[in-house]
């Protein structure tokens, strides 16, 4: 008689065989649609950050003189209005590389008259803009870097006396003409400001104006990133840091009122605000393409008795954070260039550290360029919380872009500060072994480059 123990156990093992071979088929395709971890466009967008350009930028600033609000527009050597002129050739320079994409403007508005500006003052913007070559899905999107240009002495009304502002904010406004050099020579799918601000030490008058000007408009700014005083890493106590950035971002705006203050509240998503979403995403972004350089998210608008041209935009709904040194040296602010008791007093060139002024320009670079890159952030996300479950399950629209690989759905505990892991689905509905009354949720789309959107929270549905 046949062996038919024999031929059971062969076919048995063959359809072993076969599903072992069909999950390996299944795993290898799961893992041919997940994006890499890095874009190689932003990291090769980072490596051409140069300490040598910085430098040179920083010190052409501080040639000028002063940069105070009020000091001379006619001179081409001194004052506001030689170093608005140059700063706008840079920007030219840049925009001729850019094959017809980027354009250059002044943008003036006029102060008020205050303790900080006894007369009426022009206040006038160079603002860069870089514009995508196509109206692809999400190209009205637009992203802005900005630093202040202006600089004082300790008499803030003191147009007079050099203000070199080698730090604050010449490295500011040094990172947004070298990004605005490098990033000019791409093309990105949303709309890239590249903003240097006037009347910051006298009010934020530039950053305000502009501000106002946007919402006016309507403009669709979905991050701004605010650099002033990137470059010291000496306290005034002697301590040195430089291994990280500080970035500010604050939880709620006066825009977070009423019933969206409620539902913020419901969900547990004061620590959510634009601003803090796009802080959350600075971070993750600045510390994966500049490895070993830290950015520390700070709960708080700003530094006590200071304030930044991030505000006026955060005030306005608008997503807004600041950058700035690990350490600051109140010896090189707001001081007279001035040797009193053998110390050098002053913000002189000489106190920058341009490889820590570098690293955090990558950081920029890094954030801006990945947020312009990037597809549109996930519309109609939902939690369903029509019954009483053990996971969860989220829901939302597909996207529009057609270089899309799918979606990063993150999570983390209420009470953690950064999202704490992710899971990649090509699909637009995702259940998680996660319980939904004890996590918070969000969802990135990603494109086959590996650029992800910022985080879009989910709203419960029934």
């Amino acid at each position: 008689m046949p062996d038919h123990t024999n031929n059971l156990k062969g076919v048995k093992e063959m359809k072993t065989c076969v599903a072992i071979v069909v999950l390996v088929m299944i795993v290898s395709d799961a893992l041919a649609q997940q994006p890499p971890a890095k874009s190689a466009t932003v990291e090769k967008i980072v490596a051409r950050i140069s300490k040598t350009s910085l430098k040179e930028i920083d010190e052409k600033l501080v040639s000028f003189g002063t940069r105070q609000t009020l000091s001379d527009t006619l001179s081409n050597t001194r004052g506001i209005g030689a170093a608005r002129r140059w700063i706008f050739t840079e920007f030219e320079k840049s925009a001729s590389q850019s094959n017809g994409h980027m354009t250059v403007e002044f943008q003036e508005g006029m102060s008020p008259v205050s303790a900080r500006t006894p007369h009426a003052t022009k206040i006038v913007n160079v603002v860069a803009t870089l514009k995508p070559s196509s109206n692809l899905p999400g190209s009205d999107r637009i992203f802005l870097v900005g630093g202040h240009y202006d600089s004082r002495a300790t008499d803030v009304n003191d147009a007079q006396s050099d203000a070199p502002g080698a730090n604050d904010d010449g490295s500011g406004a040094t990172a947004v003409i070298e990004v605005a050099r490098v990033l000019s020579r791409f093309e990105f799918r949303a709309t890239i400001i590249f903003a240097t601000f006037a009347g910051e030490e006298q009010g934020l008058y530039g950053s305000a104006q502009y501000a106002q000007m946007a919402k006016e408009k309507g403009m669709h700014i979905e991050g701004v990133l605010n650099n002033d005083m990137i470059g010291n890493t000496v306290c005034g106590d002697g301590t040195v840091q430089n291994k990280y950035v500080r970035l500010y971002a604050e939880g709620l705006s006066p825009q977070d009122t009423g019933s969206v203050l409620r539902r913020m509240d419901l969900l547990g998503l004061d620590n959510d605000g634009p601003s803090r979403t796009l802080a959350r995403y600075v971070q993750e972004i600045g510390e994966r393409f500049v490895p070993g350089h830290g950015v520390k998210m700070i709960y708080l608008r700003d530094r006590f008795l200071r304030g930044g041209d991030q505000s006026p935009f955060h005030d306005l709904g608008f997503a807004a954070v600041r950058l700035v040194d690990a350490r600051e040296n109140y010896d090189h602010q707001h001081q007279n260039v001035r040797m009193e008791n053998g110390k050098q007093y002053g913000d002189l060139p000489e106190f920058m550290n341009f490889d820590y002024l570098t690293q955090n320009v990558r950081v920029d670079a890094a954030a801006l360029a990945s947020l312009a890159l990037a597809p549109t952030p996930p519309k109609n996300v939902e939690i369903v919380v029509s019954g009483l479950a053990y996971d969860t399950r989220l829901r939302w629209k597909k996207n529009p872009e057609s270089d899309l690989a799918g979606f990063y759905v993150r999570y983390r505990e209420t009470t953690a500060p950064q999202w704490e892991g992710k899971v990649f689905t090509a699909d637009t509905t995702i259940d998680l072994k996660y319980l939904k009354d004890e996590y918070l949720f969000g969802v990135q789309a990603v494109d086959k480059q590996g650029n992800a959107s910022l985080v879009s929270l989910p709203v419960p549905v029934r």
